[in-house]
């Protein structure tokens, strides 16, 4: 399920606290409290741009940000696609790091927070010219953020990896490089429905597996809009829109994940995952869904596909399709 998106009023004090220490610290990357702050570690020199974020707020940033905080895997996603590589990041949802699609791309950049929020400390030691929020709704957190660098929201209530894009490339100088990656994207994916034929057509079901069980994928959420782009239909629930990230189903109503084609994967490969796909592919519900049967089911890397996901996991998710289903 999603994370929440409000701390608690114990972690705000925790993080007031952290932010007065680092404060103390670092003198120099603390500013004015407003969203138009524009102070930090190392501005980018060429001026400044105003961005409006994801809430409607207008952000001063830097035009050439030199030093940028991704507090989300959908921002660290879209920095590394604009070819921008952050001073720090939040680890991905089940992840101790960057999620693992991103892991060799992402290695050195330190971790400065959780799917739960940033450590305020870490934050100002990185000495971000510019944060992305991500779709951070605290606005005592988002105060905070803004006493240290120009801080803009990313993600709006949508979830949408192409308008989180678009808007991290105008907040970090590179709105012409987000243009071309919607297009090639755009490309990208009229030649693998074009190639699908009659599978275009198909009924494609997502699920993730964890220790908790099986949750499926609904609308709203990253891959959906990715498998809408390509025509696909889905199966039972996942048609409607989710109350958070993904919904459970018990093994009682496995056959729920049942489609033409189903994609299923943990969120990471190693650690508590490890092995539970193993677990599941003995099960005798899981072995008499019709996907398994035909040999259409797929492991896939949950922490792309069925996390928050971004315009490099959109690209990537196509090249998996492809190999799935393109004979």
């Amino acid at each position: 399920m999603m994370a929440p998106r409000l701390s608690t009023p114990a972690t705000r004090r925790t993080a007031a606290a952290a932010l007065a220490v680092a404060c103390g610290l670092v003198l120099s990357a603390c500013g004015s409290s407003d969203g138009d702050s524009s102070s930090g570690g190392s501005a980018g020199k060429g001026g400044t741009t105003t961005v409006t974020d994801a809430t409607g707020a207008k952000v001063k940033v830097p035009a050439a940000p030199r030093r940028v905080l991704a507090l989300s895997e959908m921002d660290l996603d879209s920095a590394l696609a604009l070819g921008v590589k952050p001073v720090g990041l939040t680890a991905g949802r089940g992840q101790k790091g960057a999620p693992e699609y991103l892991s060799a791309q992402a290695k050195g950049i330190p971790v400065v927070g959780a799917v739960t929020g940033p450590d305020i400390e870490k934050v100002v030691q990185a000495k971000p010219d510019v944060i992305l929020a991500g779709q951070l709704a605290d606005e005592q957190v988002l105060a905070q953020l803004r006493k240290i660098a120009p801080t803009l929201v990313t993600i709006d209530d949508s979830k949408s990896w192409k308008k989180s894009l678009e808007l991290t490339g105008q907040a970090l100088g590179k709105a012409n490089e987000a243009k071309k990656f919607l297009a090639d994207y755009d490309a990208k994916a009229a030649a693998l429905k074009k190639d699908l034929g009659a599978q275009a057509g198909a009924t494609v079901s997502v699920a993730r597996y964890s220790a908790k069980g099986t949750a499926v994928m609904q609308q709203g959420v990253f891959i959906s809009d990715v498998l809408n782009d390509l025509g696909f239909k889905r199966p039972g629930i996942q048609n409607q829109k989710g109350e958070g990230h993904s919904t459970p189903v018990s093994d009682e109503n496995l056959k729920e994940i049942d489609g033409d084609w189903l994609f299923i994967g943990t969120l990471s490969s190693t650690g508590p995952d490890a092995g539970l796909l193993d677990q599941l592919a003995k099960k005798p519900a899981y072995q008499q869904l019709d996907a398994v049967r035909e040999k259409h089911a797929t492991v896939i890397d949950g922490s792309k596909w069925t996390s928050l996901g971004g315009a490099k996991a959109a690209v990537s998710v196509l090249d998996d399709i492809r190999k799935a289903m393109v004979k």
